[in-house]
């Protein structure tokens, strides 16, 4: 008899203050939006991070035929075969532990597997280069990406080495782009949790006020405490679980329409979050707006509803 009670009155408020706690679904719908964002946004560069660090190797640039800025080039005169057979050998000894793999390649192979590719007809800045434009160089793939400075360190010094450069730092500027979008998403999503929070608040005193004979009456027929405002208490806990829910639903629309069936089509080399990422933080995303606001209405219900 007390649940049917219970969830009698729940549904009373629910009919009555129709208009509020749709305004209160619509708040947390967009606050568990942002979060979600958030989240997916972080997961995504975490995601990208993880396969794009794998992959990115340290390049040993050597020196070129003619001038060089380089206090290693001052022959002016690209290594010899024997000189790049001897800084590889000296790569195994003093980075071993560093280095997993090294490859070398021509100024040719550069050119034609890397240089046209990016550039067509070798067009770049206004000018047709050439091989002969381009520079030896070793590819060293490292068993640690973050170890790039001590192979830096041990390299940069070295005769025919013109610059070592980390493919990490092409990548870098678009994390730090990306982490600086989560910040601001994290901060919108704070300030709706906020708003959700007061609203919810105020939505269920407003309701406890609207009523506040009844439950004067039910105090005293010997009604307890959590059966006055277990209703209220719910009334605010449905409105903010569907709106979590339709947070959800919109971030798997989001990912299926603009992630997996456009972008991930469009730009094939990049990992990107899927539905089951969405599927694995939606519960969090649930749970967390029911909890604020239980939390949220129960607090606001002390001033209230006092025994």
């Amino acid at each position: 008899m007390r649940a049917q009670f219970i969830l009698s009155e729940t549904w009373t408020n629910l009919r009555r203050n129709l208009a509020m706690l749709l305004s209160l679904m619509l708040v947390t719908f967009i606050s568990f939006l942002f979060i979600g964002a958030s989240v997916l946004t972080q997961a995504q560069i975490t995601k990208a991070k993880g396969d794009w660090y794998d992959k990115v190797e340290v390049v040993v640039w050597l020196c070129p035929d003619g001038t060089s800025q380089s206090a290693n080039c001052a022959s002016g005169k690209s290594p010899s075969a024997k000189e790049i057979t001897d800084l590889q050998k000296t790569i195994r000894d003093e980075l071993n532990d560093v280095v997993a793999k090294i490859d070398y390649v021509s100024k040719q192979d550069f050119y034609d597997n890397t240089f046209t590719k990016q550039y067509p007809n070798g067009e770049y800045q206004g000018r047709t280069l050439t091989a002969d434009d381009m520079q030896d160089s070793l590819w060293l793939k490292l068993k640690d990406p973050t170890k790039y400075q001590v192979v830096a360190e041990v390299l940069s010094g070295k005769e025919g080495v013109e610059d070592v450069t980390d493919q990490r730092q092409i990548f870098d500027p678009v994390f730090a782009v990306l982490n600086r979008a989560t910040a601001v998403t994290a901060v919108l999503a704070g300030v709706m949790v906020l708003v959700a929070i007061l609203l919810t608040g105020t939505t269920i005193r407003m309701s406890a006020a609207s009523r506040r004979t009844e439950t004067e009456i039910m105090r005293y027929v010997g009604a307890s405490n959590w059966t006055i405002r277990l209703p209220f208490i719910l009334e605010g806990a449905i409105a903010s679980l569907l709106g979590s829910v339709l947070s959800c639903l919109m971030l798997s629309a989001i990912v299926r329409i603009f992630i997996t069936g456009w972008l991930a089509q469009s730009v094939t080399w990049i990992p990107y979050v899927n539905q089951l990422t969405v599927l694995m933080i939606s519960p969090f995303l649930v749970l967390g707006a029911v909890l604020i606001s239980v939390i949220a209405s129960t607090i606001s219900l002390r001033r209230y509803l006092r025994a």
